[in-house]
């Protein structure tokens, strides 16, 4: 009777009567004497499961990249490319040089206001400012909407024309400049102390032909530029000004628009804050006060 017994036991975790595989087989259980319930659950599906479960981790893990991406350059700062030579000597740009690339600070001007002196991006508050500036989106509208979107996260430039120069004067106070006082830009009333302004840079450019910054004798006249103003800039606006001043098509070239050449603080982007690029230029940008 044991040995009966025995032999209908082997059969029972062996092999069914018919020759085909035991359900321990199929299951992947090993029919050798382990029980199942002593070994890893091994099913067929296994695989599947650990591949639906990498590509929903890699899912998940971008989809928290391109939020935190989208929530920086919304909120906190966006990189920026200097488009022209009208910053330099502090920021540098030109037609085949190795532009500056710009980091602005979003989160300073949502809790007070541009000062004098401050480096700011901002988009062009009217079409007097556009010049032969051309938009970068597509005419396809599949791709320009792609563009739309890589712009949310950075990966595309906004559509917009967006400029950087230095705050002169903010809201109530009044600029001008006068040639023949020879004391250069003046802000109710008071010549300014504007160290940022390169003065060989502006001979150069007064060289190269630039006859509106130049005085009879061919040197730099002291507005760098013709006379303006005066001009009392609005609550909620800035007078804003390149540092290569003598080579700038900033507020004072814009005078007949609707803001008479100032910059409404709400088309403000940022304030400058660092170089990251090139290497050899990376440091921060600070603000240096010409009123003081």
């Amino acid at each position: 009777m044991a040995d009966n017994n025995s032999s209908d036991n082997e059969s029972a975790a062996g092999s069914s009567p018919d020759g085909s595989s035991s359900r321990a087989e199929e299951y992947g259980w090993d029919p050798d004497g382990e029980h199942p319930d002593e070994r890893p659950w091994r099913t067929k599906s296994d695989k599947p499961e650990k591949r639906g479960s990498v590509l929903r981790e890699a899912v998940i893990i971008i989809g928290c990249v391109l939020l935190l991406t989208w929530v920086l350059q919304t909120f906190v700062g966006r990189q920026y490319v200097i488009p022209s030579e009208s910053m330099e000597q502090t920021l540098h740009g030109c037609t085949g040089c190795t532009n500056d690339r710009i980091v602005i600070d979003k989160i300073t001007y949502r809790f007070g206001d541009p000062s004098p002196g401050d480096v700011v991006v901002f988009k062009a508050p009217s079409e007097s400012w556009d010049g032969a500036w051309m938009s970068p989106r597509s005419d396809n509208a599949v791709v320009n909407g792609m563009q739309d979107v890589l712009s949310w996260f950075g990966f595309a430039p906004p559509d917009e024309n967006d400029l950087v120069k230095r705050v002169i004067a903010t809201g109530g106070q009044t600029v001008e400049c006068r040639n023949a006082e020879n004391v250069g830009v003046k802000v109710d009333g008071k010549p300014l102390a504007e160290p940022y302004v390169d003065k060989a840079l502006q001979a150069q450019d007064v060289a190269a032909g630039n006859i509106l910054a130049a005085t009879p004798d061919g040197q730099p006249n002291s507005c760098y530029g013709p006379d303006f103003g005066p001009v009392k800039v609005p609550e909620g606006n800035v007078w804003v000004m390149g540092d290569n001043r003598a080579n700038s098509a900033d507020s004072r070239f814009h005078m007949e628009d609707e803001y008479h050449g100032t910059v409404p603080i709400s088309d403000i982007r940022g304030k400058v804050r660092f170089i990251i690029y090139p290497f050899s230029r990376i440091g921060g940008v600070g603000s240096y006060n010409p009123q003081q």
